[in-house]
């Protein structure tokens, strides 16, 4: 939400049309119908009947409720975190209201009393319905409550992440700039041709890693700007920096966060080649199984420690952005291995959808 405190929007509401949240509802109201049939102990209905009529009864408000919330979802959402809670308060209890009057109807009618079931409901219908009234503003409040905090807590760690990436495109730009335009100043000396692609690369890599508007993108993008790197490090190590790609079974319209594999090879030859004085070789593979993404980067050790405050930060930033995107099937794995450092990156296939064909133009 980028709106301030007085326009909130009470977009922390779950979307009601999907199946997961469906099915926490249903969950909700079961142990809700168990705890009031617990709470009644009634003499005249056994357990298992009065937990199936409260079961039935409070399904009917669920789902109905649901449904109401998911067709005006688009008008809540312009609503302001106040006036949302509080129309959803009030449509849960008309919603409520209705229903209990509706099952009181129901008891009464000659189908109901002639096979003698009149007793299973209400007697009271006020009593009934206000009952339930309270009841369910309750239990609505607590949800709300749950639902404003998670988004809040996730909004919060959202813009963590975003500030994690600033601090990761802060430091790429003074060492890395500074040694590229050095090997730059260089080449136009001896390999102008060689001197302007450098320029472009630089170019096209700094527009990838700094732009804002790219939260998510295409595997083959996010490797196209990690070769990139290499291209302009390889002009600078030379023969001392050898980079191995074993990426070809990766699928290239897998959506991925922003500046994930990138930064794993500047942390690879930072830390790994640059202080070897005969470099090294950096494994770069990937492979996918089960409908999950495996990306290895290896790299051998360096002369110093392979966890700086600089490689900390870069490795935080995406275990927290992969959780974020991808939740708890992500997972991240860094650490040192016969001889060698590697980082173990497992993600969830998720494709970007190709756009339909357009139709093709009417004839005249």
């Amino acid at each position: 939400m980028n709106a301030t405190a007085g326009g909130q929007r009470s977009l922390y509401l779950p979307d009601f049309c999907t199946s997961r949240t469906t099915l926490a509802i249903v969950l909700i109201v079961e142990l809700t119908a168990i705890v009031l049939t617990l709470a009644r102990q009634s003499v005249a209905v056994d357990f298992w009947t009065d937990l199936v009529r409260t079961s039935l009864f409070l399904l009917w408000i669920g789902l109905t409720g649901a449904g109401l919330l998911c067709v005006l979802r688009g008008s809540l959402a312009r609503l302001s975190v106040a006036a949302g809670s509080a129309a959803v308060l009030a449509l849960v209890a008309l919603l409520v209201a209705l229903i209990s009057a509706c099952a009181w109807l129901i008891g009464r009618s000659h189908l109901v009393v002639d096979t003698g079931g009149s007793a299973l409901f209400p007697a009271r219908p006020l009593g009934f319905a206000l009952r339930n009234v309270w009841i369910s503003l309750v239990v609505t409040g607590l949800a709300l409550r749950y639902f404003y905090v998670a988004h809040e807590w996730r909004a919060s760690v959202e813009l963590r992440a975003a500030a994690r990436v600033h601090a990761l495109q802060a430091r790429i730009r003074p060492h890395f700039l500074f040694n590229s335009m050095n090997t730059i100043a260089a080449l136009t000396r001896s390999d102008p041709p060689r001197a302007e692609s450098a320029v472009q690369d630089l170019a096209d890599l700094f527009r990838a890693t700094l732009s804002d508007q790219h939260s998510t993108l295409t595997l083959a993008k996010e490797l196209e700007v990690a070769r990139t790197y290499q291209r302009m490090e390889q002009l600078r190590l030379g023969a001392r920096l050898v980079v191995e790609w074993k990426t070809e079974a990766l699928p290239g319209q897998a959506l991925v966060p922003g500046l994930m594999i990138q930064p794993l090879l500047e942390n690879a030859i930072y830390h790994g080649i640059e202080p070897r004085p005969e470099g090294g070789r950096v494994t770069i593979s990937g492979e996918i199984s089960g409908g999950l993404i495996t990306i290895v980067v290896r790299n051998p050790l360096g002369a110093g420690p392979q966890q700086r405050e600089g490689n900390r930060l870069a490795l935080a930033n995406i275990r927290e952005r992969l959780a974020l995107m991808y939740g708890e099937r992500a997972l991240m794995k860094s650490g040192v291995f016969d001889g060698e450092y590697i980082v173990t990156l497992r993600f969830p296939l998720i494709e970007r959808q190709s756009a339909p064909p357009s139709a093709p133009p009417a004839a005249a």
